[in-house]
């Protein structure tokens, strides 16, 4: 299994919370702030400051205890034990920072319009082109997922100069402000800005303002990457809180000292660049505008990220999609949580900005408007509830579990979280009440669908690994990954151990960088020829492949594990018997380990992603067809299905059809392999007689061979396909070796029409192997649409 590897230290750690908080929100906020309070908008930004370091401290305290990637989310979770709330708490949160990414892309979307796009037109003598709102916001959502998804990282020195070069930004901005009018002078106009009668206005602009200081639990979300989280996160967080407070200060000092009218300010999302053009002139507002849609940008990447990951804990805690959690092979990323994460933003983006803008859009038809204030407020009220619930979860928390160790502790609890709590409700109540409306009906919706679906198993509960994986070596010593396994009853599983000392004692090791075969066995009397069988498919692609031999002992949901211990540990051990005399000449390492599980696929699935599997081998389980089913469809590798495996496979002799499709193809790889390392390959040319079928392009699939010499084609005439295969393998001797087929999702079989029929009616006396390479999302659309041009290619011969 890949572990992430701790490489923020606390710099990174800093650098992350304050250029997360430097986004849209004081770029947008900050002149409507000033135009409705005056002077009085830093008191504001402070209150949301001090009531976002109440929670801050909290998140810190546990961020000391669970050093995990989750943040409320997961601190959540280790308290509370109530499943609604927990789901409701994730929903929220997964929705906040879902709102908060498309709130920055709609702030950043407005100001491309205004200071980019508008221009450049006039620039080129277009004239006016209205595109549709938030279009631009759209397109970078789009753009960010993709590199996302991807894979794409920012490393601790990139952070580092994008944070860097966001408070150049906004030191510009503040020194051309201060420069224009005086420090003297810039003094004396803040300080008499101030306007005290208007507290609830006050309140208001914090409770909207607190967005810009949610960057904190970035910090807290990516403690399992920071270096000595226990100290540096709490650090982390009050450094950047205080900074970004001292930076926003400033920044509402330059905003009230510019030389414009107040209809200016009233515009709100794109007033600061107009100000800056009013003391910096055009250079200088060019600066504002590039580096403020750079923050924006840059923030909404951090944020789609910590969505994400909120997505995939709740997808292994059986509370979200479970394909929320898994890591695609190529790019080691949670791929469908952060095409959901994409999904949702953009759609938030064309709800609240391009249907129904403030002014604009759908509004007119309808008696409401949403746009940017809308925006800000669902966000904030997704952002403010779980963080109050994260409050009561540190007072829940001292007191389930008083005696845990806690290296940052909150002074005042539980004081000083109630306090938290309070001052959370208080800004909920002052939000856009549009926002509040919206964000009840989407949770509650969450929560109905939760209801009806049920929720799955969390991923600890399916899997158990009683038996850890250990490496049986030539003289019969073992070596064990791990030195025991926690079982049922909370204890411990005492490794197995022999006389004999082990010849290595860390699996794990053996295992890197090297080609791995997983395979799951039902059967430990078949151990030996799987094992064998892995490990010559293992030797085609690297010396000295991993043989990964799996048991799953399965079990009811009504039963507990621990009824069936010895049955796990007896089946491994009996996998190790079977192999005998057989591990002397593998030329292979094999590990062998044992699961309880009450879902073998999800087991099988669940080993293969997590030990980086490059194909599995497996037999045909007749009397669990669903097992098979879902491994060819959903496994993160190609899979090898294995039918009549009653004795070692001789590979010296291999039949193939002739045929196509995307299985087929990665067959011939298989093959061609084989056949460079001296096997004989029989290739099957059926001509079929009557309707029964299309002729296939033989030289296409011989053309995939380097040696021709080891190729021997049959030419067949016959209305059936199947016993064409069936008789040239039985005559050659050895394996039969077919794809799936492309268009088994019409025919409701398993592998396709005549991969299903041969396994059938083959005997013992011809073993059938059946190839399906990974089926990702272009894999599951092509047969859909295959079946359909099969038979127009039918039509027009």
């Amino acid at each position: 299994m890949v572990e992430k590897t701790r490489t923020l230290d606390f710099k990174i750690a800093f650098a992350l919370g304050l250029g997360t908080m430097i986004a849209a929100g004081i770029f947008s906020l900050s002149g409507r702030a000033v135009y409705e309070i005056g002077s009085s908008a830093v008191i504001a930004f402070v209150i949301a400051a001090l009531i976002a370091s109440i929670t801050a401290a909290s998140y810190s305290e546990f961020a000391s205890i669970y050093s995990e990637n989750g943040g409320g989310y997961l601190f959540s979770s280790r308290t509370f034990e109530n499943e609604y709330l927990l789901f409701g708490i994730g929903a929220s949160l997964f929705m906040g920072y879902c709102a908060t990414t498309a709130f920055y892309l709609g702030t950043m979307d407005h100001w491309v319009e205004q200071f980019v796009f508008a221009p450049a037109l006039g620039l080129l003598g277009l004239g006016e082109i209205h595109l549709p709102g938030g279009v631009w916001g759209i397109l970078t959502a789009l753009a960010l997922g993709g590199l996302n998804a991807q894979g794409t990282e920012e490393s601790g020195t990139f952070q580092l100069m994008v944070t860097g070069a966001k408070v150049v930004v906004l030191f510009a901005f503040i020194g051309g402000a201060v420069a224009y009018a005086g420090p003297t002078q810039a003094t004396t106009t803040f300080a008499t800005g101030f306007e005290f009668g208007d507290p609830a206005g006050i309140v208001s602009i914090a409770a909207l303002a607190f967005i810009t200081f949610f960057g904190f639990s970035a910090i807290a979300a990516s403690a399992g990457e920071i270096i000595e989280p226990r100290k540096t996160v709490p650090t982390a967080i009050a450094a950047s809180i205080v900074t970004v407070t001292i930076l926003y200060t400033f920044v509402i000092v330059a905003m009230v000292n510019a030389p414009v009218d107040d209809s200016v300010l009233r515009a709100g999302e794109t007033a600061m660049g107009t100000v800056a053009a009013s003391f910096m002139g055009p250079a200088g507002q060019a600066l504002i505008v590039a580096g403020a849609i750079f923050s924006m940008v840059s923030a909404s990447n951090a944020s789609i990220l910590a969505a994400a990951s909120i997505g995939d804990l709740m997808g292994r805690q059986g509370q979200g999609p479970r394909s929320f959690s898994r890591i695609h092979q190529e790019y080691n990323t949670p791929f469908w949580s952060i095409v959901a994460v994409t999904g949702v933003i953009v759609l938030l983006i064309t709800v609240f900005v391009g249907l129904f803008p403030a002014e604009g859009g759908l509004s007119g038809a309808v008696p409401f408007a949403l746009g940017l204030e809308g925006l800000t407020g669902f966000a904030n009220m997704n952002l403010l509830a779980p963080l109050a619930v994260v409050n009561v979860s540190l007072i829940v928390s001292r007191r389930r579990f008083p005696d845990i160790d806690r290296p940052f502790s909150v002074p005042a609890v539980p004081w000083l979280p109630i306090v938290g709590v309070l001052a959370n409700l208080a800004l909920i109540t002052n939000l856009p009440p549009v926002g509040i409306v919206v964000a009840v009906l989407v949770e509650a919706v969450f929560v109905v669908a939760y209801i009806v679906w049920g929720g799955a198993p969390d991923r600890e509960e399916l899997i158990e690994k009683t038996v850890a994986a250990r490496r049986v070596t030539a003289n019969g010593g073992r070596g064990v990954e791990t030195s025991g396994v926690p079982a049922a009853d909370g204890e411990t599983v005492p490794s197995i151990e022999d006389d004999t000392e082990p010849l290595v004692t860390d699996a794990k090791s053996v295992a890197e960088d090297r080609y791995q075969v997983l395979v799951p066995i039902e059967r430990p009397d078949r151990a030996a020829h799987y094992a064998r069988l892995a490990a010559d498919i293992g030797r085609l692609y690297g010396d000295d492949p991993v043989v990964r031999l799996l048991n799953v002992t399965e079990i009811p949901d009504q039963t507990g594990s621990d009824a069936v211990i010895d049955t796990a540990i007896k089946r491994a051990d009996r996998i190790e018997e079977e192999l005998g005399t057989v591990r002397e000449d593998l030329e292979a390492t094999v590990l062998v380990e044992g699961h309880i599980s009450r879902n073998v696929v999800f087991d099988i699935l669940t080993t293969a992603r997590e030990e980086s599997a490059d194909r599995i081998v497996m037999g045909y389980p007749e009397g669990r067809p669903d097992i098979t089913e879902a491994v060819e469809y959903k496994a993160p590798c190609d899979v090898l299905f294995v039918s009549g495996m009653d004795e070692a496979l001789d590979f010296s002799t291999i039949t193939i059809g002739v045929g196509g499709g995307p299985h087929h193809d990665r067959l011939l790889d298989v093959a061609s392999q084989l056949a460079h390392r001296g096997t004989t390959v029989h290739v099957v040319n059926v001509e079929p007689t009557g309707t029964s079928g299309t002729a296939e392009d033989v030289e296409r699939t011989l053309e995939r061979f380097d040696e021709q010499d080891r190729i021997e084609v049959h030419t067949i005439e016959a209305e059936d396909v199947v016993e064409a295969l069936l008789d040239v393998a039985t005559d050659v001797g050895g394996p039969l070796l077919v794809g799936a087929s492309r268009n088994r999702v019409f025919r409701r079989s398993i592998f396709g029409s005549n991969a299903d029929r041969v396994v059938r009616r083959s005997s013992l006396d011809v073993p059938v192997l059946v190839y399906a390479s990974e089926t990702g999302l272009r894999g599951r659309v092509q047969p859909a649409l295959f079946l359909p041009y099969r038979y127009l290619l039918k039509l027009r011969s």
